[in-house]
């Protein structure tokens, strides 16, 4: 069987980017009309074949796809179903359809494309969750369907991601421990599994930092299994001395977290203070509630469907990061330093 023509042997032969290519078969602007001549005829030379080749009329209703890593997608661990269902609701009032595809993780390791685009079955793409490295680039090469990376960023040129505002999110939650007496804080996210989990660890640094406070190694702990992103089974290491309050990447591991410092005789917040991020968290969790940060998941829906509909359309909309402040929701999960009790810190 003869390999399959991409985007990218296209663009290696004409010494220009994936994007480019994409751009000018696409009928997108930003192509020189030379150089869109060029690309067309290479790639009817080639006999390239894009997947994605549905008819688009402006006047019709679009077909979205949203494509969602399996691992991100569990019923625990449904903040992920809420993003789904806000922006498939926004997609609706704005007369669209959306489908669904759950991408399961021996398809992600394989870089499978899904079926979705294999399929022709839709004018756009929402990447909900960030998928494992490589996969998105799989699209790009084999897909010109426009693109919205919901709830993280990629680094490919010319990217389209909605996101939260994490980074200033958990610098505003640590920022509110030291204003109640806190200066020994530790941060549980497992760094760099996804690009959320490190903005929220470097909103925790900014604060840290300012306050003059070290960042110590044994207080930073992982939350998750690297190749499930399993959170709920995960056993979380307590360091031998303990501070006095903890920021979480979320609340579903912040409420993991509440319920391992139980079973270690620790009280919620009266010896350890505790604060999350998304403000959601599956009905009986915790028996507590959490301080966090709320997430505006409807607007980062609206601002997903609004880009996705303009470059379906193709109007000239600049590419970028769109960040969506939400606030901070104060619960029962933090009280003042001098209400701690000070011999909880060593175990």
């Amino acid at each position: 069987m003869a390999k399959r023509v991409t985007l990218s042997d296209i663009a290696k032969k004409l010494n220009v980017s994936n994007v480019t290519v994409s751009k000018a078969l696409s009928g997108q602007k930003g192509v020189s009309d030379e150089m869109r001549e060029k690309i067309i005829k290479l790639a009817d030379q080639l006999g390239y074949k894009q997947p994605s080749a549905r008819k688009r009329n402006n006047n019709k209703s679009k077909h979205i796809g949203i494509i969602v890593p399996g691992r991100f997608f569990k019923v625990q661990n449904s903040f992920y179903w809420l993003m789904y269902q806000e922006v498939a609701t926004i997609a609706v009032q704005k007369k669209c359809f959306t489908m669904l595809e759950v991408v399961q993780p021996e398809d992600e390791e394989k870089h499978e494309l899904p079926k979705l685009i294999q399929e022709n079955k839709v004018d756009g793409l929402i990447l909900l969750g960030r998928p494992k490295n490589g996969y998105i680039r799989k699209i790009r090469e084999e897909s010109s369907l426009p693109m919205v990376c919901l709830d993280f960023f990629d680094d490919f040129s010319n990217c389209d991601s909605v996101i939260s505002d994490g980074f200033y999110g958990t610098y505003m939650l640590t920022n509110y421990l030291f204003s109640m007496g806190h200066t020994e804080i530790g941060y549980v996210g497992t760094l760099l599994y996804t690009s959320s989990i490190t903005d929220r660890y470097l909103g925790y640094c900014k604060s840290m930092m300012e306050h003059g406070q070290e960042i110590r190694k044994e207080w930073v702990l992982d939350d998750r299994d690297w190749e499930t992103g399993d959170v709920l089974a995960f056993e979380i290491k307590l360091p031998g001395k303990m501070p006095t309050a903890f920021v979480c990447n979320c609340d579903l591991t912040a409420s993991i977290l509440i319920k391992h410092l139980q079973k270690n005789n620790y009280r919620v917040p009266e010896d350890i203070s505790v604060v999350g991020f998304d403000n959601f968290l599956y009905p009986g969790l915790s028996d507590i509630g959490i301080t966090t940060y709320d997430v505006n998941v409807k607007e980062m829906a609206k601002k997903s469907i609004r880009i996705l509909l303009d470059r379906i359309n193709n109007v000239n909309v600049k590419p970028g990061v769109r960040i969506v402040q939400g606030e901070i929701v104060y619960k029962e999960s933090v009280s003042p330093i001098h209400k701690n009790r000070n011999s909880s810190n060593n175990t």
